[in-house]
Protein backbone atom coordinates (compact mmCIF):
# COMPACT_ATOMS: atom_id res chain seq x y z
CA UNK A 1 0.00 0.00 0.00
CA UNK A 2 1.30 3.69 -0.87
CA UNK A 3 2.18 5.88 1.44
CA UNK A 4 -0.10 8.49 -0.17
CA UNK A 5 -2.47 5.89 0.85
CA UNK A 6 -1.65 5.83 4.13
CA UNK A 7 -1.90 9.10 4.82
CA UNK A 8 -5.55 9.52 3.37
CA UNK A 9 -6.62 6.77 5.61
CA UNK A 10 -5.38 8.35 8.43
CA UNK A 11 -7.46 11.35 7.70
CA UNK A 12 -10.51 9.01 6.45
CA UNK A 13 -12.98 8.11 9.45
CA UNK A 14 -12.73 4.33 9.81
CA UNK A 15 -16.35 1.56 10.89
CA UNK A 16 -15.51 2.13 14.51
CA UNK A 17 -16.43 -0.97 16.77
CA UNK A 18 -18.45 -0.70 20.17
CA UNK A 19 -15.49 0.37 23.01
CA UNK A 20 -16.31 -2.79 24.71
CA UNK A 21 -16.02 -5.41 21.50
CA UNK A 22 -12.46 -4.54 21.52
CA UNK A 23 -11.74 -5.80 24.79
CA UNK A 24 -9.81 -9.44 24.72
CA UNK A 25 -12.21 -11.23 26.66
CA UNK A 26 -10.81 -14.53 26.55
CA UNK A 27 -7.54 -13.21 28.10
CA UNK A 28 -9.70 -11.89 30.91
CA UNK A 29 -11.67 -14.81 31.30
CA UNK A 30 -8.18 -17.04 31.31
CA UNK A 31 -7.08 -14.82 34.37
CA UNK A 32 -9.84 -15.19 36.45
CA UNK A 33 -9.81 -19.03 35.70
CA UNK A 34 -6.32 -19.05 36.91
CA UNK A 35 -6.97 -16.95 40.13
CA UNK A 36 -9.71 -19.11 41.43
CA UNK A 37 -7.49 -22.14 40.51
CA UNK A 38 -4.75 -20.16 42.64
CA UNK A 39 -7.18 -19.96 45.55
CA UNK A 40 -8.13 -23.47 45.91
CA UNK A 41 -4.94 -24.65 45.55
CA UNK A 42 -3.84 -22.64 48.42
CA UNK A 43 -7.05 -23.19 50.61
CA UNK A 44 -6.71 -27.52 49.70
CA UNK A 45 -3.22 -27.22 50.37
CA UNK A 46 -2.22 -28.52 47.08
CA UNK A 47 0.88 -25.40 47.16
CA UNK A 48 2.43 -23.38 50.31
CA UNK A 49 4.40 -21.20 49.98
CA UNK A 50 5.27 -19.05 53.30
CA UNK A 51 5.53 -15.76 51.52
CA UNK A 52 3.12 -15.88 48.12
CA UNK A 53 -0.09 -14.97 49.65
CA UNK A 54 -3.50 -16.29 48.34
CA UNK A 55 -6.19 -13.79 45.77
CA UNK A 56 -8.22 -13.31 48.95
CA UNK A 57 -5.03 -12.03 51.62
CA UNK A 58 -4.36 -9.85 48.39
CA UNK A 59 -7.19 -8.42 48.62
CA UNK A 60 -7.58 -8.28 52.85
CA UNK A 61 -4.14 -6.33 51.90
CA UNK A 62 -6.15 -3.93 49.42
CA UNK A 63 -8.41 -2.72 51.61
CA UNK A 64 -6.13 -2.31 54.52
CA UNK A 65 -4.37 0.03 51.63
CA UNK A 66 -7.30 1.93 50.61
CA UNK A 67 -8.91 2.11 54.11
CA UNK A 68 -5.46 3.88 54.81
CA UNK A 69 -5.05 5.97 51.75
CA UNK A 70 -1.53 5.14 51.20
CA UNK A 71 -2.43 2.97 47.83
CA UNK A 72 -4.23 6.16 46.17
CA UNK A 73 -1.60 8.45 46.93
CA UNK A 74 1.19 6.13 45.66
CA UNK A 75 -0.77 5.16 42.39
CA UNK A 76 -1.78 8.96 41.91
CA UNK A 77 2.25 10.07 42.72
CA UNK A 78 3.74 7.24 39.71
CA UNK A 79 1.13 8.02 37.18
CA UNK A 80 1.39 12.27 37.56
CA UNK A 81 4.96 11.62 37.13
CA UNK A 82 5.01 9.08 34.34
CA UNK A 83 2.28 10.85 32.39
CA UNK A 84 4.07 14.33 32.86
CA UNK A 85 7.13 12.97 31.98
CA UNK A 86 6.08 11.01 29.00
CA UNK A 87 3.94 13.85 27.86
CA UNK A 88 7.16 16.57 27.69
CA UNK A 89 9.42 13.51 26.21
CA UNK A 90 7.15 13.16 23.76
CA UNK A 91 7.49 16.94 22.49
CA UNK A 92 11.26 17.00 22.70
CA UNK A 93 10.90 13.97 20.53
CA UNK A 94 8.68 14.64 18.42
CA UNK A 95 10.61 18.58 17.36
CA UNK A 96 14.09 16.98 17.39
CA UNK A 97 13.42 13.75 15.44
CA UNK A 98 11.56 16.13 13.00
CA UNK A 99 14.36 18.59 12.79
CA UNK A 100 17.24 15.95 12.43
CA UNK A 101 15.09 14.12 9.76
CA UNK A 102 13.60 16.61 7.41
CA UNK A 103 17.42 18.36 7.76
CA UNK A 104 20.56 16.65 6.60
CA UNK A 105 23.01 18.55 7.92
CA UNK A 106 21.40 18.51 11.45
CA UNK A 107 21.74 15.02 11.42
CA UNK A 108 24.87 14.46 9.93
CA UNK A 109 25.74 16.76 13.39
CA UNK A 110 24.31 14.86 15.66
CA UNK A 111 23.69 11.08 14.52
CA UNK A 112 26.70 10.00 16.11
CA UNK A 113 25.89 11.73 19.54
CA UNK A 114 22.42 10.20 19.21
CA UNK A 115 23.50 6.24 18.37
CA UNK A 116 26.00 6.59 21.12
CA UNK A 117 23.22 8.21 24.13
CA UNK A 118 20.74 5.69 23.34
CA UNK A 119 23.30 3.10 23.70
CA UNK A 120 23.01 3.49 27.17
CA UNK A 121 20.07 1.51 29.19
CA UNK A 122 18.28 4.33 30.71
CA UNK A 123 18.21 3.22 34.17
CA UNK A 124 21.87 3.11 34.06
CA UNK A 125 20.85 6.88 34.42
CA UNK A 126 19.06 6.71 37.60
CA UNK A 127 22.32 6.93 40.24
CA UNK A 128 23.50 9.95 38.13
CA UNK A 129 20.50 11.97 38.72
CA UNK A 130 20.30 10.98 42.29
CA UNK A 131 23.53 12.47 42.68
CA UNK A 132 22.53 15.44 40.54
CA UNK A 133 18.84 15.89 42.19
CA UNK A 134 18.73 14.03 45.39
CA UNK A 135 16.29 11.79 46.41
CA UNK A 136 13.11 13.85 45.24
CA UNK A 137 10.46 13.98 42.72
CA UNK A 138 12.60 16.39 39.95
CA UNK A 139 15.09 13.54 40.01
CA UNK A 140 12.33 11.19 39.05
CA UNK A 141 10.78 13.21 35.89
CA UNK A 142 14.25 13.85 34.95
CA UNK A 143 14.88 9.58 34.39
CA UNK A 144 11.45 9.90 32.91
CA UNK A 145 11.59 12.62 30.49
CA UNK A 146 15.14 11.02 29.18
CA UNK A 147 14.01 6.99 29.09
CA UNK A 148 10.56 8.04 27.35
CA UNK A 149 12.38 10.36 24.58
CA UNK A 150 14.27 8.44 22.78
CA UNK A 151 11.93 5.90 21.95
CA UNK A 152 9.60 8.60 20.15
CA UNK A 153 12.89 10.61 18.72
CA UNK A 154 13.93 7.66 17.26
CA UNK A 155 10.74 6.55 15.70
CA UNK A 156 10.10 10.14 14.39
CA UNK A 157 13.17 9.82 12.81
CA UNK A 158 13.07 7.37 10.86
CA UNK A 159 9.41 8.08 9.93
CA UNK A 160 10.14 11.42 9.09
CA UNK A 161 13.65 10.07 6.76
CA UNK A 162 11.87 7.36 5.31
CA UNK A 163 9.12 9.38 3.83
CA UNK A 164 8.88 8.36 0.29
CA UNK A 165 10.48 11.19 -2.71
CA UNK A 166 7.50 11.73 -4.20
CA UNK A 167 5.53 13.21 -1.24
CA UNK A 168 8.37 15.47 -0.87
CA UNK A 169 7.81 16.14 -4.66
CA UNK A 170 4.24 17.78 -4.01
CA UNK A 171 5.33 19.91 -1.21
CA UNK A 172 7.74 21.85 -3.21
CA UNK A 173 5.55 21.26 -6.06
CA UNK A 174 2.91 23.23 -4.17
CA UNK A 175 5.32 25.32 -2.56
CA UNK A 176 4.28 24.65 1.13
CA UNK A 177 5.64 26.26 3.82
CA UNK A 178 7.81 24.24 6.31
CA UNK A 179 5.26 24.07 9.08
CA UNK A 180 2.43 23.11 6.46
CA UNK A 181 4.69 20.61 5.15
CA UNK A 182 5.29 19.03 8.62
CA UNK A 183 1.81 19.47 9.76
CA UNK A 184 0.12 17.98 6.17
CA UNK A 185 2.59 15.55 4.88
CA UNK A 186 5.49 14.70 6.89
CA UNK A 187 3.52 13.90 10.37
CA UNK A 188 0.59 11.69 8.57
CA UNK A 189 3.30 10.00 6.74
CA UNK A 190 5.24 9.06 9.31
CA UNK A 191 2.10 9.10 12.23
CA UNK A 192 2.26 5.22 12.53
CA UNK A 193 6.06 5.05 13.70
CA UNK A 194 5.56 7.85 15.58
CA UNK A 195 2.35 6.47 17.27
CA UNK A 196 4.73 2.78 18.23
CA UNK A 197 7.41 5.43 19.52
CA UNK A 198 4.57 7.00 22.09
CA UNK A 199 3.91 3.63 23.27
CA UNK A 200 7.08 2.53 23.85
CA UNK A 201 7.58 5.69 25.69
CA UNK A 202 4.93 5.44 27.79
CA UNK A 203 5.93 2.09 29.07
CA UNK A 204 9.44 3.43 29.59
CA UNK A 205 8.17 6.19 31.01
CA UNK A 206 6.45 3.99 34.10
CA UNK A 207 9.67 1.67 33.99
CA UNK A 208 11.73 4.18 35.08
CA UNK A 209 9.25 6.28 37.79
CA UNK A 210 8.65 2.72 39.44
CA UNK A 211 12.73 2.29 39.26
CA UNK A 212 13.57 5.89 40.49
CA UNK A 213 11.30 5.18 43.31
CA UNK A 214 12.65 2.11 44.30
CA UNK A 215 16.04 3.15 44.21
CA UNK A 216 16.26 6.85 45.35
CA UNK A 217 12.47 9.03 45.57
CA UNK A 218 10.44 7.75 48.85
CA UNK A 219 7.12 8.01 46.91
CA UNK A 220 5.02 6.03 44.38
CA UNK A 221 4.18 2.31 43.57
CA UNK A 222 7.70 1.53 43.65
CA UNK A 223 8.64 2.63 47.14
CA UNK A 224 5.64 1.41 48.81
CA UNK A 225 6.54 -1.94 47.08
CA UNK A 226 9.99 -1.95 48.56
CA UNK A 227 8.79 -0.80 51.63
CA UNK A 228 6.25 -3.65 52.50
CA UNK A 229 8.68 -6.03 50.93
CA UNK A 230 11.34 -5.04 53.52
CA UNK A 231 8.63 -5.45 56.77
CA UNK A 232 7.41 -8.76 55.32
CA UNK A 233 3.78 -7.83 54.23
CA UNK A 234 3.75 -10.13 51.11
CA UNK A 235 -0.08 -9.33 50.94
CA UNK A 236 0.43 -5.65 50.74
CA UNK A 237 3.38 -6.14 48.72
CA UNK A 238 1.91 -7.83 45.99
CA UNK A 239 -1.20 -5.25 46.17
CA UNK A 240 1.46 -2.48 44.45
CA UNK A 241 2.93 -5.26 42.52
CA UNK A 242 -0.80 -5.77 41.00
CA UNK A 243 -0.78 -1.88 40.94
CA UNK A 244 1.73 -1.47 38.76
CA UNK A 245 0.55 -3.83 35.89
CA UNK A 246 -3.05 -2.24 36.35
CA UNK A 247 -1.64 0.79 35.79
CA UNK A 248 0.19 0.11 32.52
CA UNK A 249 -2.57 -1.55 31.30
CA UNK A 250 -5.00 1.73 32.08
CA UNK A 251 -2.44 4.28 30.57
CA UNK A 252 -1.81 2.43 27.51
CA UNK A 253 -5.93 1.61 27.16
CA UNK A 254 -6.02 5.39 27.22
CA UNK A 255 -3.04 6.00 24.78
CA UNK A 256 -4.98 3.57 22.39
CA UNK A 257 -8.03 5.26 22.71
CA UNK A 258 -6.61 8.78 22.01
CA UNK A 259 -5.01 7.16 18.65
CA UNK A 260 -8.01 5.48 17.78
CA UNK A 261 -10.48 8.52 17.91
CA UNK A 262 -7.95 11.10 16.53
CA UNK A 263 -6.16 8.68 13.86
CA UNK A 264 -9.18 6.10 12.87
CA UNK A 265 -7.07 5.97 9.93
CA UNK A 266 -3.80 4.45 11.28
CA UNK A 267 -5.90 1.99 13.37
CA UNK A 268 -7.43 0.16 10.44
CA UNK A 269 -4.67 0.15 8.72
CA UNK A 270 -2.95 -1.46 11.65
CA UNK A 271 -5.95 -4.01 12.13
CA UNK A 272 -5.90 -4.98 8.48
CA UNK A 273 -2.35 -5.30 8.72
CA UNK A 274 -2.47 -7.90 11.58
CA UNK A 275 -6.03 -9.57 9.67
CA UNK A 276 -3.76 -10.66 6.63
Amino acid sequence: MSETMAIHLARTPAKKKRWYARWNWTGAATTLVLLILWQLCDQLGLIHFAYIPSPLQIVGGAVQLLQEGALQAAVAHTATVAVIGWAIATLIGLILGTIMGLSKTVWTWTAASVEVLRSFPSITFVPLAVLLFGFSSSMELVVVIYAAAWPVLVNTLEGVRTISPGLRDVARTFHLSVWRNIRSIVLPAAASKIIVGLRLGLNLALILALAAEVIGNPEGLGYGLTVEQQALQPARMFVYFISVGVLGIILNAILQLIVWWTLPGITALAERGRKS
